[in-house]
């Protein structure tokens, strides 16, 4: 199985330990990953395309004609990425007069996009490429001691319009795969609500209140970690975790992994290789859980 990766700036940055236990399950389960040459940011940042619809979509456009010139779908780990490229794709398939438009652009860099490649998230791919009896194959180490919340936020499965491998309000993509691992899910009310997401950088108390209620309602399902699919899902509920103790005098210690990392647990494979001594709420007590 061979895809086209874009990987985005978090992964390169406060993210790497998303990229590391990426690659190290995909070496296990036989996934290829090879990065896209030359990538650019996705032009995320909302106030992008507000302020120039033509050039945001021109980002991710670049990216997308850069992957075809590939020969494959284009896989990322994102999931602001995954709707920026997934969206840019759509609308240029559904608006001509936009898609001339990126096209000059396009043609200004001798660059072309046919619109022939998918925008696919991780996954997604785990699920219906890999599949759960593959993953179930390779655990050595069974989660049966671990209650996990999967948390899912706004854009791994919405709009289902873009996001279609799972159902929007009720997903159970994540669920799933962390069952095939031996862990037990928990329910709790937040799984699909935003953690705040980049308000943090404008609003950051709304933001740090809003992470307060999903880090809360996950604990009190007894949850040992929350596990998501997100740079800036991760960074809100980890990295900000300390923040909104400290700003709601609560005591939270709530460990945040990505599906990457639990996979990698689950597998066997070195903690460090996994980066999860780069995860800012120590994951400790869950390995010593584990007996690793």
């Amino acid at each position: 199985m061979k895809y086209a990766f874009f990987p985005g700036c978090a992964v390169h940055a406060s993210a790497k330990e998303y990229g590391m236990s990426c690659k190290a399950i995909s070496k296990v389960l036989g996934i290829e990953l090879i990065e896209i040459p030359e990538w650019n940011c996705c032009g995320s940042i909302d106030a992008i395309y507000a302020h120039n619809p033509v050039l945001s979509i021109s980002l991710s456009a670049r990216n997308l004609s850069l992957a075809e010139k590939m020969g494959t779908d284009v896989i990322t780990l994102c999931s602001a990425c995954f709707f920026t490229l997934s969206r840019a794709n759509k609308l240029m398939h559904e608006d001509p007069k936009l898609k001339g438009q990126v096209d000059n652009v396009l043609g200004n860099l001798k660059l072309n996009y046919n619109g022939e490649i998918k925008v696919r998230h991780f996954l997604d791919v785990l699920l219906n490429d890999v599949g759960l009896e593959k993953i179930s194959e390779n655990v050595k180490v069974p989660l049966k001691e671990l209650r996990v919340a999967p948390y899912y936020g706004c854009l791994l499965v919405r709009p289902p319009e873009i996001a279609n491998f799972d159902e929007p309000e009720h997903p159970t993509s994540m669920d799933k795969l962390m069952e095939v691992l031996g862990a037990t899910n928990v329910n709790y009310l937040d799984k699909t609500r935003c953690c705040g997401a980049s308000l943090i950088v404008t609003k950051e108390r709304i933001a740090l209140e809003m992470t307060k209620n999903l880090l809360l309602t996950a604990k009190n399902a007894e949850a040992d970690c929350i596990v998501t699919a997100c740079p800036m899902c991760h960074f809100n509920l980890d990295a900000m975790q300390k923040d909104v103790e400290s700003t709601f005098d609560v005591d939270i210690n709530l460990p945040v992994l990505y599906i990457t990392q639990v996979i990698g647990i689950a597998f066997g494979l070195n903690v460090k290789e996994l980066g999860l001594n780069r995860n800012c709420v120590s994951p400790m007590k869950l390995l010593s859980k584990l007996k690793i």
